[in-house]
């Protein structure tokens, strides 16, 4: 990659409650509308989109869409857990990248319900068959949501391997919190406190139900030009993916009966090194990061995984404040999954949305000083990480 990809335009809608939604048509044609129009171009401009939701039924992405335009362009639809929206993303550069098309839309939305998430079908085989042997031949059976005994499992292995007190996981949901009341995207903004964090029920292990990301419905989307395209209609936007991978699980994650390998440290790990091999940067270069803070534990346990902090001192890098502002990298500063909640299709979008704004300078109250590089990392359970590196051209 050589920053031929170029995002023209991102937006967003605030995310909200189940009970508080509209639907999930209705969201996606809002994002794309917004992203458009902050392109600055026409729907009949675009000549492909990539459309991810995981609770929808088939050709969604259309009845999306055709609320906006019906051009007869291709529409593909997709579905990769909670890595969805930025697998949406990932298809839509790569179809840029080859030559394919120089105008695309990557679009992700959720109409999520209330509670845990579950399986949709119970009368096949489930996905997590071979995770699921894994898990419980370590820790055993729970009534616990099924995400939380992985993330929570996983949380607790950390602690016992490097002797952290859990107690420390909660000062990420209150970064979280903190960074989130300047986000007028977020549906949970006001502050609270690591008692507040530790005194909430008990979900699994040392999770707490507040330092899990709670289900929300949103949308965002993402306008993507190639630099040819962009250079011809005199369009001037100063954000390109410099580099991007998508990564499933390797062997380790079923062989090495580890909780931190079964939530998908080793193939976060994976795409990294790829992302950063491919750019000729590394971890320090970078300044801002939206990651996937689905569950507090996870947060802590992709610090290390993205080269953020070496291997067993995230303690540490989390004490000394190196994960916020005036510190060595602003993790997350919308306020994260965590704040922000966790509309499935919509998380890599929307995290896409905000490094754009942060390398635009126009993140607000939320603005890191200096940003010239910016990190997304996004998993699904399954599996799939997509880490994508942003960059401010121009």
């Amino acid at each position: 990659m050589s920053s031929s990809v170029l995002v023209a335009g991102v937006g967003m809608i605030p995310f909200s409650t189940p009970r508080n939604t509209q639907t999930y048509e209705v969201m996606g044609e809002l994002a794309t509308r917004a992203a458009l129009a902050d392109a600055g171009l026409s729907y009949e401009s675009v000549q492909q989109a990539y459309v991810g939701y995981v609770y929808g039924d088939s050709t969604s992405g259309q009845a999306a869409l055709y609320r906006v335009g019906t051009t007869g362009i291709p529409v593909v639809n997709v579905n990769n857990n909670c890595a969805t929206g930025s697998s949406a993303l990932f298809l839509a550069r790569q179809a840029i990248e080859f030559g394919v098309a120089d105008v695309v839309v990557a679009l992700g939305f959720e109409q999520m319900q209330r509670g845990a998430l579950a399986m949709s079908y119970t009368d096949r085989p489930t996905p997590f068959a071979s995770f699921d042997e894994v898990v419980h031949g370590i820790q055993g059976d729970s009534d616990a949501p099924f995400a939380a005994q992985y993330f929570g499992g996983a949380g607790r292995e950390y602690c016992d391997r490097y002797g952290m007190d859990p107690a420390v996981f909660a000062r990420i949901a209150v970064k979280a919190r903190a960074h989130a009341a300047h986000n007028p995207y977020a549906v949970f903004r006001d502050p609270v406190s690591v008692e507040e964090v530790l005194a909430s029920p008990v979900i699994y292990g040392p999770l707490t139900r507040l330092q899990c990301c709670p289900p929300t419905c949103g949308a965002a989307a993402a306008v993507l030009v190639s630099r040819s395209y962009a250079e011809r209609h005199g369009m001037d936007p100063t954000v390109a993916i410099r580099a991007q991978a998508m990564a499933t699980d390797p062997v380790s994650t079923f062989e090495d009966r580890s909780m931190m390998k079964i939530v998908g440290y080793d193939m976060a790990k994976l795409a990294a090194q790829q992302v950063y091999e491919t750019a000729g940067v590394g971890p320090e270069d970078i300044a801002v990061v939206e990651l996937h803070d689905c569950f507090t534990t996870n947060e802590l346990l992709s610090y290390e995984a993205l080269g953020l902090t070496p291997e067993g001192t995230a303690e540490k890098f989390i004490l000394d404040g190196d994960n916020t502002y005036g510190g060595r990298v602003v993790t997350n500063p919308s306020g994260g999954l965590l704040s922000k909640g966790h509309p499935l299709g919509a998380t890599g979008l929307a995290q896409c949305a905000e490094l754009v704004w942060q390398l635009r300078g126009t993140a607000g109250p939320r603005q890191v000083d200096g940003v010239r590089l910016a990190l997304q990392h996004n998993i699904g359970l399954g599996g799939a990480a997509v880490v994508s590196l942003y960059e401010k051209v121009g």
